[in-house]
């Protein structure tokens, strides 16, 4: 299409859209329409046609009550349906007016009550409506007993036609390209076979598309009608046209009415097939002749297609489920390749080639690890899987699929042979990772009824450029280049099913990796603070003989060499401290802290913690006082809670100024005790409050010897026992941080 064609087919296009479809103005001939006001039924607007056929002046029945136009019963019929909702769903109203019969139908749209009043159909033929219950009864239980979606669509078109008589009865579904395809077809022998064929997305615009969505229904008698206006042209109490779009009688489009005649027909039905709330597809019913069929008949054939819809959504559920079930075994073995591979889940699957192709039928896989890239089968070459590879990971989906993927990647245009449809997935890691499965261009002749690359004609007018049906449905022969047959449900859902168990996999990997360096670690702190605790032991008595020996009542007096030693015996016990204390996280981290708990006496305790810290706290003149209430017993190791109690009230000690005050208590609150420990310093900043029992966290002022794990090994033991532990401080009021201990007892 030259860059002027398409200029043209836009605005065509934008044409067919701006098409008033729902607003024609007018009706069909076979029936006469009347808008009425509410309550008071009073005639808004009527259809011209009621002179022809009632021998009344349309203009003079403007504002009067209904009951001039059919009598005053039949009016009273209408008030009395109107009392019981939902009326749009009560039998049609058998009218006698002017020698004809009419079946009156009402609907309510758009704030105004429309009554539609059909001529009556007499001795329909070929089928006998009176005997329709029963055909329609024996008919859904065949369509209920089918056991596959073709044999769906032929019993649904083969019944239609023989009810109804329609020279073809064809079942049309919609593509997600926007095109449709004639699946199942009834037709008289005469006529032109459409089974098979493709129609362009333009034949049914997409305002059209909305009216079958929601309409189950519509039909034309007689294609060669002449519009019937409707009078006043627009409603008087809103000066805008009538929306007919629920009307039986609606006026169609002149342009779809010459489309029916060059297809060699002259009345036509449609019946919606909807999935969900989406428009599926057309049982699409066409006939050579004028043809009207009646009321009961068209409901008749409306409950087939909403049975059909139904029986549509659940086999395509079943053919869903089939799919996937298909798939299990191939997802299996590639899931156990992925177990046992001994490096990566990628490298698993690289053991699997056939699998893997045979699991979404690709004609080519490759496989991206990092720098790693396995091809197998017919794929692209290197530097085009990369960089397509690149463009999906920079789209951010997980998994993708696509049969036309020149037209959402047009760099793959020069490969398309190899790779006009791709599946991929791939994990949310910072290296290139993923799988993609390609498919060939399908090179599959695809049978067009009429031209999809020049789909209408145009036609200049007096409202400009306007669409004119074709007048040739000629077969073309149009090849699909560039497009892969489709990824079917089964093929994602194996895509989506493998990335799933390549995660699990890829996440246990990474876990036993972690598991296996926390061990590796804690052996390496274990021997480190064995081989080393000897070393410093014999330090630590070294410096002790060196100390004696060069104080001022040994043989050798210096003050700078016994300054050095006790730097170097300080040295050796801050050592000693750290490799205990990562000792106790290690344990700590791995979930291997383990403690002895026993009954102990809270008031005992206090009293030995006040012997062993109350001198540290008079080197600063703090005051320092431990307080219990009577009789409290604990269930807790004795060497752990007092490195608890030593730990939070030696870091008091150090954070208060002088002359200070530090408060120790211990009370009983249910099934615990809850030991605080409060003093007067400076107080922990907001900001780091809630860090400061993570590992490695410290003051920094003041505290050149802070390691940043006593209050994380703190924690931990308290944990061990059950408890719990949290600070509370204000700036320059202090801190106080509470821990709990279950309460000792006899069943303990």
């Amino acid at each position: 299409m030259t860059p002027q064609d398409k200029e043209a087919f836009e605005e065509l296009l934008a044409n067919c859209a701006d098409e008033p479809i729902r607003f024609p103005g007018a009706i069909q001939p076979h029936g006469l329409l009347v808008t009425l006001s509410e309550p008071a039924l009073e005639i808004i607007q009527v259809s011209a046609n009621v002179e022809t056929l009632l021998a009344r002046d349309p203009l003079r029945l403007i504002g009067k009550p209904l009951a001039e136009l059919i009598g005053a019963a039949p009016a009273e019929a209408v008030r009395e349906i109107l009392n019981h909702p939902p009326f749009s769903d009560a039998p049609p109203l058998l009218l006698q007016l002017n020698g004809t019969s009419f079946e009156g139908l009402l609907h309510r749209h758009e704030g105004v009550l429309i009554l539609e009043l059909e001529i009556h159909v007499e001795n329909f033929q070929p089928f006998n409506v009176a005997g329709i219950n029963t055909h329609l009864g024996r008919m859904l239980q065949r369509l209920q007993a089918a056991t596959s979606l073709q044999a769906l669509y032929d019993i649904s078109v083969t019944e239609i036609q023989a009810m109804t008589g329609y020279d073809r009865v064809l079942i049309y579904r919609f593509e997600e390209e926007g095109h449709g395809q004639v699946i199942a077809e009834a037709s008289n022998p005469a006529m032109e076979v459409f089974n098979g064929l493709f129609f362009p997305a333009s034949d049914i615009p997409e305002q059209a598309r909305e009216l079958y969505r929601t309409n189950w229904l519509r039909i034309i008698p007689n294609a060669d009608y002449q519009p019937v206006p409707l009078v006043p042209k627009l409603r008087p109490d809103t000066g805008t046209p009538l929306d007919l779009s629920f009307a039986t009688l609606r006026s169609v489009s002149p342009i779809h009415c010459q489309y029916m005649k060059n297809m060699g027909v002259l009345s036509s039905m449609s019946i919606s097939l909807l999935k969900g709330d989406k428009l599926w597809g057309l049982i699409s019913c066409g006939h050579r002749q004028p043809l009207h069929v009646p009321h009961e008949l068209r409901i008749a054939c409306q409950t087939i297609g909403q049975v059909l819809s139904l029986q549509i959504s659940a086999m395509e559920a079943l053919e869903i489920s089939r799919q996937r079930e298909e798939k299990v075994e191939a997802l299996a073995l590639l899931n156990q390749a992925m177990i046992d591979s001994p490096q990566n889940v990628f490298d698993g699957l690289a053991t699997q080639p056939e699998v893997l192709m045979a699991l979404t039928r690709a004609g080519g896989i490759a496989i991206i690890e990092d720098n790693q890239l396995h091809r197998f089968g017919n794929c692209p070459e290197p530097e085009d899987i990369r960089a397509l590879h690149k463009w999906l990971q920079d789209n951010g989906e997980p998994v993708f699929a696509t049969h036309q993927l020149s037209t959402v990647y047009p760099p793959a245009a020069h490969f398309q042979q190899t790779a006009s449809g791709v599946l991929a997935m791939s994990l949310p890691k910072p290296v290139a990772n993923g799988v993609m499965w390609f498919r060939p261009e399908a090179k599959e002749n695809i049978n067009w009824s009429g031209d999809p690359r020049k789909p209408l004609d145009l036609e200049n007018s007096d409202a400009g450029l306007r669409l004119r049906p074709r007048t040739s449905f000629e077969i073309w022969k149009v090849e699909m280049a560039g497009i892969s047959t489709k990824w079917s449900h089964g093929d994602v859902f194996a895509a989506n099913d493998l990335r799933r168990s390549a995660l699990e996999n890829d996440l246990a990997r990474q876990v036993r990796r972690e598991q296996e360096a926390v061990r590796a670690r804690d052996e390496l702190v274990a021997v480190v603070s064995h081989d080393l605790r000897n070393p410093m032991t014999v330090i630590s008595m070294l410096c002790g003989m060196m100390q004696k020996a060069f104080s001022s009542d040994g043989p050798h007096t210096s003050r700078r060499i016994s300054t050095a030693i006790d730097t170097m015996q300080q040295a050796a016990g801050r050592m000693n401290t750290l490799l205990e204390d990562l000792l106790d996280t290690s344990k700590i981290d791995a979930g291997r802290y383990t403690i002895t708990p026993q009954k102990l006496d809270v008031s005992q305790m206090f009293e030995e913690a006040q012997s062993l810290l109350a001198p540290l706290a008079m080197d600063k003149n703090i005051s320092i006082s431990f307080e219990a209430d009577p009789d409290l017993r604990v269930h807790a190791d004795p060497e752990r809670l007092f490195q608890v109690l030593s730990n939070l009230v030696g870091n008091a000690i150090k954070f208060t100024p002088r002359q200070g005050v530090i408060d120790v208590h211990a009370k009983c609150v249910g099934d615990d005790i809850i030991f605080t420990v409060r003093d007067s310093g400076e107080g922990i900043p907001q900001e780091q409050l809630p860090h400061v029992f993570d590992r490695y966290w410290t003051v920094k002022e003041g505290n050149p010897t802070g390691t940043g794990l006593g209050l994380y090994i703190t924690q931990g033991i308290v944990e061990a026992h059950g408890g719990r532990i949290f600070a509370q401080s204000e700036p320059g009021q202090g801190a106080e941080f509470c821990f709990t201990v279950p309460v000792f007892s006899e069943g303990a």
